[in-house]
């Protein structure tokens, strides 16, 4: 008889609420909640920050929002009163700050890190780009990555989005493979009905970038555009529009705004899908990043070819057969931007690699298989696990915990404040 998780309770603590209409970490959110729905797991929800009108309604996930508090005593009594089986960390910095509290309380709780992206590969990448000197190993030995590999090794399994983060965790860092497990985003195919309402060649119009700007790498690559590729393009397309699309845009970003340039800045989309289907082509010149970037997933699912860079393209597929051209110096991005947008030919044998990509390599089905079956086994066996990965026990250990400290000390300061 199989091990069975149903009826078994995991609390998700979030380092924001999910904003799926924000963010493809919004997104790949709601996809774990739904496998953990299907799983029949009880879900409790809990982030220190405070909702926004963006947040996502959780209840169809069958979601029990729980009150969590940074640097407060009031969550070691949560975390009691809850004594969940499984515990998820959104993000490193969430491990950081309440792991400790969650190894205190529930000490037999199973404990998940879902990283999003390598937040110190992407630190460096974009350390690397503002510096211009050496090489992408002179980044990589940070303070951050001590901080993110200090919380992998306190975990029981974290999972990454893409095979490249994989393998240099466990190829160049020397992380042991049983604590790892790749899920890439979780897609369905797309049906013949959606792709009947794709919009044709010759209805779309423009450009389109998207990306949160709370994000640093889409910044630089709007910058990019607006200052590098854009005037570019404009020269041989004097018609043609390049629309920028993104949540939480700063006034330097809606500065970059100008339709006399046929350069639009538009803020926020309610429905990112439509605006990325209207497109004829996604101009992505990402020149730093991690992860895999959901603006291409979206892209496939309307049937709109992209222009990017290796390492936009970096973990999702090889070059042929990538739904789009990849380049990294600026006049490729340019000459192939132009050959996109012009040659109807091109642009649909694109368009068909998408709907393949998609289902050959994030066909939701078997990933969700192979993750239950890794689930089970760590969750009827887990004392083995961290006998056999006893370092995970090491790192948990006082000594390896100052955040810890710093917390205590955070939460006592603000006891006497709240006293005088």
């Amino acid at each position: 008889m199989e091990h069975s998780l149903k009826g078994k309770k995991i609390l998700v603590i979030g380092q924001v609420w999910p904003e799926s209409r924000s963010s493809a970490a919004g997104k790949r959110m709601l996809q774990l909640l739904a496998v953990f729905q299907l799983w029949e797991l009880e879900i409790y929800f809990g982030s220190p920050a405070q909702q926004t009108p963006y947040s996502d309604d959780l209840t169809p996930f069958g979601v029990t929002e729980v009150a969590i508090y940074l640097n407060e005593e009031r969550t070691d009594h949560v975390l009691a009163d809850l004594q969940p089986d499984w515990v998820m960390y959104d993000r490193f910095m969430m491990e950081e700050q309440f792991g400790w509290r969650v190894s205190a309380q529930c000490p037999n709780a199973r404990t998940i890190l879902d990283t999003e992206d390598l937040h110190f590969l992407r630190y460096a990448r974009q350390e690397l780009i503002k510096k211009r000197v050496g090489t992408i190993e002179d980044y990589w030995y940070s303070d951050r990555t001590k901080r993110e590999l200090a919380s992998i090794m306190r975990c029981d399994l974290t999972l990454l989005i893409s095979p490249v983060e994989y393998q240099l965790l466990v190829e160049h860092f020397r992380l042991p493979p049983k604590v790892l497990w790749v899920l890439p985003f979780l897609e369905a195919e797309i049906s013949q009905e959606e792709q009947s309402n794709w919009l044709a060649f010759d209805q779309r119009e423009g450009f389109v970038f998207i990306g949160n700007f709370i994000h640093e790498p889409n910044w630089h690559t709007v910058l990019r555009l607006k200052t590098e590729i854009w005037p570019l393009i404009r020269k041989q397309l004097p018609q043609v529009n390049m629309h920028i699309y993104g949540a939480y845009p700063s006034a330097k970003v809606m500065q970059l705004h100008q339709p006399k340039e046929n350069f639009w800045v538009h803020g926020r989309a309610e429905d990112a899908l439509s605006v990325i289907g209207q497109a004829r082509v996604l101009l992505a010149p990402i020149a730093f990043g991690a992860g895999i970037k959901g603006k291409f997933i979206d892209g496939i699912r309307v049937g709109t070819p992209n222009v990017t860079t290796s390492v936009g393209m970096e973990a999702m597929a090889v070059e042929e057969e990538w739904p789009g051209f990849v380049a990294d110096e600026v006049d490729q991005l340019v000459e192939r931007g132009i050959q996109l947008y012009q040659n109807e030919v091109v642009w649909k044998e694109k368009q068909q690699k998408g709907i393949t990509l998609l289902e050959q390599k994030y066909n939701k089905t078997s990933y969700i298989q192979a993750f239950k079956a890794r689930i089970v086994e760590l969750d009827a066996a887990i004392e083995d696990h961290r006998k056999e990965n006893f370092l995970l026990e090491v790192f948990k250990h006082h000594s390896a915990q100052s955040t810890k400290y710093m917390a205590l000390w955070i939460e006592e300061k603000n006891k006497h404040k709240k006293s005088e």
